[in-house]
């Protein structure tokens, strides 16, 4: 297999990746077939998994515009993925030219990808960290110096935190990015769940064993366990919902029944 100039040296581009595999069912180009393969097998079992995702990231779209209309302009956004239409530097900058934005990741083909995508943009940066490891993320030099101590931030865990086992204390990690964020700051998550799926658990567990397959395994939490993320946040309305009821820009009642899989919300730091 011939690696492409965006495949960074070092990486096994025979086994499936998560963010590729996101990538895909985005319609990136920033994929390769073992991946796209994976994603055909998890679409077998629920063919509306592109919809899930796309529904969540617009979700994140309607967020980012309501952090920014609330003067929130520092964004944390970790388990950012590979840069694709609608990144959070775009649409902040929409409504705020001057909105900073730290891209997280630990895929390196993310990490390659997003650096090239931010060269010479003196607003955005990007780390290299996981989540399981808050104070690489928070004292690393790019989040030091480019979100100004003090001032609000909007923290992103947008399709991520469902990739973090019980055994990685995800609830642990949470909590303490959440106690390194001013007052004023916004929690912006989303995360998979059985609920809202229009097919039954066991068919969709079809789709979740081709992730466990590639040795990175899903969580299915439910509604009680997703707000348990939000422990320290005053919810902003309407609270916890499927992706599309978040403050909708329009009505919903014409969407694909696959995009209503999961939970959404966004919590502000008193």
């Amino acid at each position: 297999m011939e690696r492409p100039a965006w495949a960074p040296q070092g990486i096994d581009i025979s086994v499936p990746s998560v963010a590729r595999i996101y990538d895909y069912y985005l319609g990136g180009s920033h994929n390769f077939e073992v991946d796209r393969e994976a994603a055909r097998k998890a679409m077998e079992f629920m063919p509306g998994l592109p919809k899930i995702m796309q529904a969540h990231r617009a979700f994140m779209r309607r967020a980012v515009h309501y952090a920014v209309s609330r003067g929130v302009t520092r964004f944390l956004d970790i388990g950012s993925g590979i840069p694709a239409f609608g990144n959070v530097h775009e649409v902040a900058r929409e409504a705020d030219p001057a909105a900073r934005v730290v891209y997280v990741d630990h895929d390196p083909v993310a990490v390659a990808h997003s650096r090239a995508v931010l060269e010479g943009d003196g607003l955005s940066a990007v780390v290299a960290a996981d989540l399981r490891k808050p104070c690489d993320i928070l004292h690393s030099h790019e989040v030091t110096s480019l979100l100004d101590p003090g001032r609000p931030v909007a923290l992103l865990l947008v399709c991520v935190l469902h990739f973090l086992q019980d055994a990685d204390d995800p609830y642990g990690a949470v909590a303490e990015l959440r106690d390194a964020l001013p007052p004023g700051s916004l929690f912006i998550a989303s995360h998979a769940s059985y609920e809202g799926m229009p097919v039954p658990e066991q068919q969709a567990d079809g789709a979740i064993d081709v992730y466990r397959n590639i040795r990175n395994p899903i969580v299915m939490r439910t509604r009680a366990q997703v707000e348990g993320f939000f422990e320290g946040y005053e919810m902003v309305d309407p609270g916890l919902v499927s992706p599309p009821l978040w403050r909708p820009s329009g009505p919903t009642d014409q969407e694909d029944p696959y995009a209503f899989s999961g939970f959404a919300g966004v919590g502000r730091k008193a």
